[in-house]
């Protein structure tokens, strides 16, 4: 009877012991040189602020969610103070409202704009101007043949002509694309989509049998033949981020930087190799890992690849069906296409 009480005993300690570090694990770690309080200044982004707190920053819903004082963490405005206490064991960030003085005049300014999640003006362009399609949906989009007066080049005021049938009639106000790249999976050679950018918005004239007329409204750059009619995105631009971990994929890497750099670094925006196929969303975050590097063993000539080693974060911030775009917002190290992405 001792030896079974005994042995109840010890497996009650050892599931404490388990509970206890599951719990450890899952317990957020401060940054050791964080500060007991900070005052939001323009410029500032949910991820910077809770950066200046958290080892790990991409976890900010995780202290203010649960906090009544900070019923909208997308609502903090510069001024605002953000104040650091602990409840049961874990740290929670509370919020002071910053003074804002009212007087009896009428004045006109500027709305004070809340903090954002991440560094908008970084991803602007790729939020509104790039689209990732697949082929079939390409090639089966009307293309432009020319212009009026035979000329081959147009802006905005112009008139041109394309061929082929509307994938969506119902829409007057179309976009002239011009596709820019083809992206490939780098580890299995699967097709994933073309990406095109805006070059123009359009209106639609008049539709004579295959032959759609239409009026340049806004052009990016000179239209010109080949550039494909789609349907305007008519869906709101996703602004607002939820952070939350990204799901395990297998073969999950970068394929791409956009924008024209050679090296990857912090605030660069890059293009991943899954989309809303595999489930991955706006906010899912990644941990980036840098490949390992091959070297020659010494002692018997043999090639080994070493272990790849972290290398930062990203998060989504815009999902196609097949590829997705994603911003680095911390980079421990150089980072390249072909490097890792697995679930923080």
């Amino acid at each position: 009877m001792r030896g079974l009480l005994y042995g109840v005993v010890g497996a009650c300690l050892m599931l404490a012991g388990t509970v206890n570090a599951a719990e450890r694990a899952d317990r957020l770690k401060l940054n050791e040189d964080h500060p007991s309080e900070y005052v939001v200044v323009k410029g500032d982004t949910l991820w910077d602020i809770s950066g200046r707190f958290l080892q790990t920053p991409w976890r900010w819903p995780d202290v203010w969610e649960v906090n009544p004082q900070i019923d909208n963490p997308h609502l903090i405005y510069p001024g605002d103070q953000i104040y650091l206490t602990w409840v049961d064991g874990q740290p929670r960030l509370n919020l002071r409202r910053g003074i804002r003085k009212l007087t009896p005049q009428v004045r006109v300014q500027p709305l004070v704009q809340p903090v954002p999640a991440i560094p908008l003006r970084d991803i602007a362009s790729f939020l509104n101007d790039n689209l990732v399609t697949e082929d079939d949906v390409l090639q089966a989009a009307p293309y432009v043949i020319g212009g009026r007066n035979e000329s081959i080049i147009a802006g905005a005021g112009d008139r041109v002509y394309a061929r082929g049938m509307l994938l969506d009639e119902a829409v007057d106000q179309q976009t002239l694309y011009r596709p820019s790249r083809e992206y490939t999976h780098p580890v299995t050679g699967e097709f994933l989509g073309y990406e095109l950018y805006k070059v123009a918005d359009v209106s639609v004239a008049s539709i004579d049998a295959d032959i759609v007329t239409l009026d340049l409204r806004k052009t990016r750059e000179e239209v010109r033949t080949r550039d494909r009619l789609l349907p305007s995105q008519s869906e709101r631009i996703q602004s607002v981020f939820q952070p939350q971990p990204g799901p395990e994929l297998k073969d999950g890497v970068i394929i791409d930087v956009l924008g024209g750099v050679a090296k990857i670094g912090q605030f660069d925006a890059v293009a991943l190799s899954f989309g809303a196929y595999e489930g991955v969303e706006p906010g899912h975050v990644f941990a980036i890992y840098k490949k390992g590097e091959a070297v020659k063993d010494p002692v018997n000539g043999e090639i080994i690849t070493l272990p790849a080693e972290r290398a930062g974060e990203l998060m989504v911030f815009k999902a196609f069906e097949r590829v997705s775009y994603g911003l680095v917002l911390n980079a421990t190290n150089v980072i390249s296409v072909g490097d890792e992405l697995r679930a923080p």
